[in-house]
């Protein structure tokens, strides 16, 4: 804060457990990396080099020794631990992450079709490696998903050793616990917090609207993911009542 102004609610120091923002990195060039961490490395928790682009990101080493020396914890879409794993070369997943000296990765199903007992054997076997954020949620409209399976699969998921779980919207927030308007599943959102703790869920939230809507729900240090790097520093505003959407949500009510 440059200025001390009350009734601002307190973020929790890096790392957090709690409050954290998840950028979507979709192919940022390397001066493009450098200028985004210049601005918002301090906002920023964790930073998903978006689906499979790790495979064709130019001077990927050096992109990740920017985000690495910046205190972020950086690691590969989902999509790209799945390209692995249908063409059956997990073996040569892991040599990639440690190729890259990675220290987290993220599993996920939602292109292909995995047995759940499966994934959560390779988030066991992952977990044992590096921190694992495993997904949940399929990226297909229209799929629906009951309420009891998405916890089912969250509580599982996180005892096979995940470290966090997220509850998939991708980039577009119109999937998942999205409907294709792009508001909440108000009814499924519930219904997975009454049984798994909000620390342990990373929401993603493309939009303003629905990272408005979970800082109202959960409050400013909820978990949120597929944050575009231009709006970082704006979801800060958001989370601290510095923004119209939120500006009367930590005020005295009188």
């Amino acid at each position: 804060m440059n200025f001390p102004l009350p009734h601002i609610p307190a973020r929790p120091s890096k790392p957090r457990e709690s409050g954290i923002t998840m950028v979507m990195d979709k192919g940022m060039s390397l001066p493009e990396a450098e200028a985004f961490i210049a601005g918002n490395a301090e906002y920023t928790d964790l930073l998903k080099l978006g689906f499979g682009s790790a495979l064709v990101t130019r001077d990927l080493e050096k992109k990740l020794d920017v985000y690495k020396k910046a205190g972020l914890s950086v690691y590969f879409g989902g999509t790209l631990f799945e390209a692995f794993v249908i063409r059956k070369r997990f073996d040569d997943y892991l040599r990639y992450i440690e190729k890259y000296e990675m220290k987290y990765a993220e599993v996920s199903d939602g292109s292909i079709i995995i047995p759940h007992a499966e994934k959560c054997k390779y988030i066991k076997e992952l977990s044992a490696r590096v921190t694992v954020i495993s997904e949940v949620g399929s990226k297909e409209e229209g799929i629906i998903i009951h309420p009891n399976k998405w916890i089912e699969m969250m509580q599982k998921e996180l005892d096979a050793g995940a470290w966090k779980v997220i509850a998939e919207a991708r980039e577009s927030g119109k999937v998942g616990i999205y409907r294709p308007s792009g508001k909440a599943h108000v009814v499924l959102i519930n219904r997975i917090l009454a049984k798994i703790p909000s620390q342990n869920i990373i929401w993603e939230a493309p939009q303003k609207s629905q990272q408005t809507y979970f800082i109202k729900l959960i409050g400013a240090n909820v978990n949120l993911g597929n944050i575009p790097p231009s709006e970082v520093i704006a979801l800060e505003t958001l989370r601290l009542g510095l923004r119209s959407d939120t500006f009367f949500q930590y005020l005295p009510k009188k």
